[in-house]
């Protein structure tokens, strides 16, 4: 299949949503490559961290900039098609997933630098399209064009829920209500930031899934999927 055959499948939201589960499992069944634009962030974030550049509080944000010449972020895959982050070539797939990380990762993320660089990183990982990815701005600022938008949300106390037995299933001792707590000051900072905020594309669809299955979920993006590719082949040829 030649990338004039393939789409580029932009997938936004708020946090704990569940579009990185969305879009992973949409990219296995149609055969594209999957990207977790986020995981890109948490790297970046981890490495602040580890230079003490980043509390949930502070930021250096001149230092952090200066830091990303430096700064190698790959991924592999696994054998069941999950990603795994690599960060200078250390895998760090567990370690970007804290809390720590967590309530971090909107403060870094809103360096328009650091944007502007990872940005330039996903454009490159795009450019022969096939591709699935997801974050906060890929159908506004990376992927303007993409051919299938679409745009991922779920009530605060939902993702947080989802996002406490993550945490918990992964061995962290944290209360559901300092989870609750990061996920609505996440929401404020992506959403108030200067550098390309958290905010539905004027093409993308809205799509809730507080309260729906995965079956039901893949479904109904495969049919999107399957409907996009239709009217993007016909109009190619």
């Amino acid at each position: 299949m030649s990338s004039h055959d393939k789409i580029i499948i932009a997938i936004d939201g708020y946090s704990s949503s569940g579009k990185s589960t969305m879009a992973r499992r949409l990219a296995a069944k149609i055969g594209y490559r999957y990207i977790d634009s986020g995981a890109m962030y948490r790297a970046v974030t981890l490495h602040a961290l580890r230079l003490g550049l980043v509390t949930p509080a502070t930021v250096d944000s001149d230092a952090i900039v200066k830091s990303l010449p430096g700064l190698r972020i790959d991924f592999s895959i696994r054998p069941d098609g999950s990603q795994i982050t690599l960060l200078n070539g250390e895998p760090v797939e567990k370690e970007i997933r804290s809390l720590q990380v967590s309530e971090c990762v909107s403060l870094v993320a809103a360096i328009a630098a650091v944007r502007r660089a990872l940005v330039d990183m996903q454009r490159a990982l795009g450019r022969e399209k096939g591709i699935v990815m997801d974050g906060r701005d890929i159908g506004t600022a990376v992927f303007p064009d993409a051919e299938l938008k679409l745009f991922v949300n779920a009530s605060a106390d939902k993702r947080a829920e989802r996002r406490y037995k993550e945490l918990t299933a992964k061995g962290e001792t944290i209360s559901y209500e300092e989870v609750l707590a990061n996920v609505r000051k996440r929401d404020h900072i992506d959403e108030t930031r200067s550098e390309s905020p958290l905010r539905k594309a004027p093409d993308a669809i809205l799509f809730d899934n507080s309260e729906i299955s995965l079956d039901r979920q893949d479904a109904i993006l495969f049919d999107l999927y399957q409907t996009t590719i239709s009217r993007h082949n016909e109009a190619a040829y």
